[in-house]
């Protein structure tokens, strides 16, 4: 098929004009594309085209285009008023609801009106590609084309093809991607498709470790901020986005996937949509929420005083006890150097993956003086420590005051495996190498899409590489072994790099 996505009078046609709808028509507008809008809600196209030529407007006079380009923009917009008037269309955009017979009734009516070349592309986020597509006469033209809200700030656009979508189409639709300035990336149709698959590691795994206990939404938000390096923490990111759409998107994606384990959803996060505590829009979720609209959240307590006599720090694991050692001869402690604790000595243990009672029993140490620091990540902003069903407190005391003491935030859990952060990036990294296992995307593109769609520090692959492949497998092994949960077991791609020693990036010929 001959398609020429760069052709200087490309038509858009883009069906749905809420938030999605809208922010399609100005990309596509700003790009150089004449567009056709409609909304089957009278009036709400004409609302949508008034609030573009707003935004064009106010671009040009924040110096992103001149006031020329923006005027422009606007006059290549025009409102229809029926689905035959998208018979001009090079390509359409749909953005209706998110609903199956619905998508499949507008794309059936759509087909018997525009040409044989054009191309029908859906902007789902949840929904199959193939699925919508099955009932159609020439499915070979149909692909999934996802933009990110708000789609003028969000750069990312992935372009999805259904199981009979022709190779032409999606190689139209990153063009025509590129002129509206996105940065697309290929997949190919699988639940989530890459941003929404990587994601369900964040939030989920943050929801399945409070609600076993060890930790609190506030400390955990922290953690992965602060230690993690990520903008928000998972429970912020789901009180902006709203339960009622992370919650049915979560569910939909496990039973998309029959239900495997790595995308079990939880009770927190389903008690609370059933109860609509949604988040801000419902002004409680995981946080309350005050007048202003900021979250109220209990200061951090202040640091023990206390500090131990004497520290041992097991060298089972070298990289952390070289990393721990070095931090606490920075703060003046009194480290033993021998190969067995004292009697009296704080026992501090670096475990990747373990939780502090297996390192207590498999190196026969006192449990009620072993407290866990998690080394993984740099100590710099926040450090992360447990203890063991019987630590003693006044040691678990005594490790986080000297941690503490030049001034940089301890966070305390209870025993898990993994801490917090370890289990949280381990998951994220296995879901990712779980992508590009099965080739719907490739490493490259995946750290992309994560990266500009979800604004993680890392994608999967690139986070693997910092940390270790061979650590971070380490951790999900650890995980899996104690838990027993096949939610943890390892991807086999990550498995085979960490055998092999390699970059987690690194692809088979």
């Amino acid at each position: 098929m001959s398609f020429d996505a760069n052709r200087p009078d490309l038509t858009i046609g883009v069906l749905g004009t809420g938030a999605m709808g809208r922010g399609i028509v100005q990309v596509a507008a700003a790009g150089g594309m004449n567009v056709l809008m409609m909304d089957t809600r009278a009036g709400a196209a004409d609302e949508a085209r008034e609030f573009v030529a707003k935004m064009l407007t106010r671009a040009a006079e924040k110096g992103s285009m001149s006031k020329e380009e923006a005027a422009a923009a606007t006059a290549r917009i025009k409102v229809i008023n029926a689905l035959t008037e998208f018979k001009p269309c090079h390509a359409i955009i749909e953005a209706v609801v998110e609903n199956l017979d619905v998508k499949r009734q507008v794309f059936g009516e759509l087909e018997g009106i525009v040409s044989p070349d054009c191309i029908l592309a859906t902007n789902t986020s949840s929904m199959s590609v193939t699925t919508i597509a099955a009932k159609l006469k020439t499915p070979q033209r149909f692909a999934g084309f996802h933009f990110f809200n708000p789609v003028p700030l969000m750069r990312l656009v992935e372009v999805i093809s259904g199981l009979l979508t022709d190779e032409w189409v999606c190689d139209a639709l990153v063009t025509i991607g590129k002129r509206m300035t996105r940065e697309p990336v290929r997949c190919t149709d699988a639940p989530g498709f890459l941003v929404n698959q990587v994601g369900r590691g964040f939030s989920l795994e943050a929801s399945h470790l409070v609600y076993e206990g060890i930790s609190n939404f506030a400390d955990v938000d922290r953690t992965m901020r602060d230690v993690g390096g990520f903008r928000m923490g998972p429970f912020e990111l789901m009180e902006l986005t709203g339960l009622d759409v992370t919650q049915p998107a979560s569910i939909l994606i496990y039973n998309q996937f029959f239900q495997e384990p790595r995308y079990r959803p939880n009770l927190i996060m389903q008690s609370r949509y059933e109860a609509g505590v949604l988040g801000r829009k419902t002004k409680k979720g995981f946080y309350n929420y005050d007048a202003e609209m900021k979250p109220i959240v209990a200061p951090e307590p202040p640091a023990p005083t206390a500090r131990p006599d004497s520290v041992w720090v097991s060298s089972v694991e070298t990289a952390g006890h070289k990393a721990l050692t070095e931090l606490l001869g920075k703060l003046g402690a009194n480290i033993e150097s021998g190969k067995t604790p004292s009697a009296k000595a704080l026992c501090l243990v670096t475990p990747i993956g373990d939780d502090a009672t297996t390192c207590a029993v498999e190196q026969g140490l006192d449990p009620k003086r072993t407290v866990a620091v998690d080394t993984l990540f740099p100590l710099a902003k926040r450090r992360t420590i447990m203890g063991t069903p019987l630590t003693d407190m006044a040691y678990r005391d005594a490790a986080h005051g000297l941690l503490a003491s030049d001034g940089v935030p301890v966070t305390v859990c209870r025993d898990s495996p993994g801490f917090i952060a370890q289990r949280i990036v381990a998951m994220v990294v296995n879901i990712g190498c779980s992508i590009a296992q099965s080739r719907v995307g490739t490493p490259a593109d995946i750290d992309k899409a994560v990266t500009l769609g979800l604004n993680y520090p890392n994608g999967p692959f690139k986070f693997a590489d910092v940390l270790g492949v061979e650590r971070i497998h380490r951790v999900l092994t650890a995980m899996y072994r104690i838990y027993g949960d096949p939610r943890y077991r390892p991807n086999i791609w990550l498995t085979r790099r960490a055998k092999l020693g390699v970059s987690a990036l690194t692809n088979e010929p």
